[in-house]
């Protein structure tokens, strides 16, 4: 039976069947309906054309700039680490052979000693003569021995795993507070100890008291060693000494990675010093007084003052410096103001110390209590109170994003091994996957 053209308005019969869209049409609206059709291809050549265009201006190079300079840092960076090694081995190497040598250096010096008193006293007996003279036999067969042997030394390739660097798209919304639930790893306190944290690419250090430990990503304790100069206030890792920094309110200290060996920088004068942190060149110290003043010293070829800001310029008179922290040529800087009741985090340049931005946070005021801030993804932040028993995200332009609860009481985080987030509490450090 004939069909109706599609068109409402149309009286006329069908006369053929569209099957792209499944309608009659008579053979006048069908010619409509295909030139209407056809009228579309047009423009669509024309977008797909200026797809293609924008295709071949796209400069991929200007958006992944900030992505090639990480990668290039963590070449330097694992240059640096292979040269590291390289000298510790060396130094091994002249241990050994030194250690194979001493008893006949001990020896030599004896004979020398003995040979001495003798030709001075004039007394030498045929029994000292021939003892001599058997020490001196025994001696040139153990040095021939010793002048055949070689030292082996055993190397093995360097594998390098793909999962060192992972290449994926950049989400700023990825990181959520609320992903902060039960933790991946824990490690426990054995007894009560609000401690910060700092970390490198292979360990992060804790205070697990009487000691300083270092701990792998499974929170293993891999090294560490007993801590005697009383209550830490800050660390941080520095790239350019290969070292750990403590400070511990008056002096600080370098933490040796490899041997654990804690040395005082005698060549800093003693102060009232309450944060540190690092860049590639540089050491910041911050100083616990009210209109606190941040100090910049030179880390290579020697440790000296370099530049020093003082009250108004790093803060008012009635404000303290809760913390700093470096990233990418500016400074984190955490402030109480007791008169104000207030507490804020600022972004510095670090070169000028210039504000960059400056946001006020819903916190209660506490006097005795420090409320810290660490760098995460993204150039992005999270604020850390143990007041308030809350966690706050601020973006790399300073909003605040978020915020949660966390118990117990949170007192430091820092970013670990790049995907986790380690937070300190008076109990211990949990692990949490970012």
């Amino acid at each position: 039976m004939s069909q109706p053209c599609a068109i409402q308005s149309c009286r006329r019969i069908s006369r053929t069947l569209c099957y792209g869209c499944n309608q009659n049409f008579c053979r006048e609206h069908m010619r409509e309906h295909d030139s209407s059709l056809n009228s579309q291809l047009n423009p669509l050549s024309d977008e797909i054309n200026a797809l293609g265009d924008r295709l071949k201006s796209l400069n991929l190079k200007n958006s992944s700039s900030d992505s090639r300079q990480k990668l290039e840092k963590w070449r330097g960076d694992c240059h640096k680490t292979i040269d590291h090694f390289f000298d510790q081995k060396c130094r091994e190497l002249e241990r050994y052979v030194a250690k194979k040598t001493e008893k006949q250096r001990q020896e030599i010096s004896q004979m020398r000693t003995k040979l001495s008193e003798l030709i001075q006293e004039q007394e030498a007996t045929h029994r000292d003569i021939d003892a001599l003279k058997s020490t001196v036999r025994d001696l040139e067969q153990e040095m021939s021995k010793i002048e055949q042997t070689s030292v082996r030394v055993e190397t093995k390739s360097l594998v390098l795993d793909d999962s060192l660097i992972q290449i994926e798209d950049s989400d700023s919304n990825r990181f959520d507070l609320s992903s902060l639930t039960t933790p991946a790893k824990s490690i426990n306190y054995p007894r009560e100890n609000w401690a910060p944290l700092a970390c490198n690419e292979r360990y992060l250090l804790i205070h697990q008291e009487p000691n300083l430990c270092l701990v792998d990503r499974e929170l293993n304790i891999v090294k560490h060693n007993s801590w005697i100069y009383g209550t830490i206030y800050d660390m941080c890792w520095s790239v350019a000494l290969n070292r750990f920094i403590v400070i511990n309110g008056s002096d600080v200290f370098l933490v040796d990675e490899d041997t654990m060996a804690i040395e005082n920088i005698q060549t800093l004068q003693k102060s009232k010093w309450l944060s540190c942190t690092t860049s590639e060149t540089s050491l910041f110290l911050s100083t616990k007084v009210w209109g606190s003043s941040i100090m910049e010293f030179s880390l290579s070829p020697t440790i000296e003052l370099i530049k020093q800001w003082q009250s108004p310029d790093t803060c008012t008179r009635d404000e303290v410096i809760n913390g700093i922290v470096y990233s990418n040529g500016r400074i984190c800087m955490m402030i109480k103001n007791p008169s104000e009741k207030t507490i804020h985090i600022e972004m510095r340049s670090a070169a000028t110390l210039d504000r960059l931005w400056s946001v006020r946070l819903n916190i209660p005021y506490s006097q005795n209590i420090r409320t810290r801030c660490c760098l995460i993804t993204h150039n992005e932040w999270l604020v850390v109170d143990r007041n308030t028993s809350r966690i706050f995200h601020i973006t790399k332009d300073g909003k605040i994003k978020s915020s949660t609860a966390y118990n117990p009481p949170p007192f430091c985080a820092t970013i670990f091994d790049q995907n986790m987030l380690a937070i300190s509490t008076a109990r211990g450090v949990n692990l949490h996957k970012l």
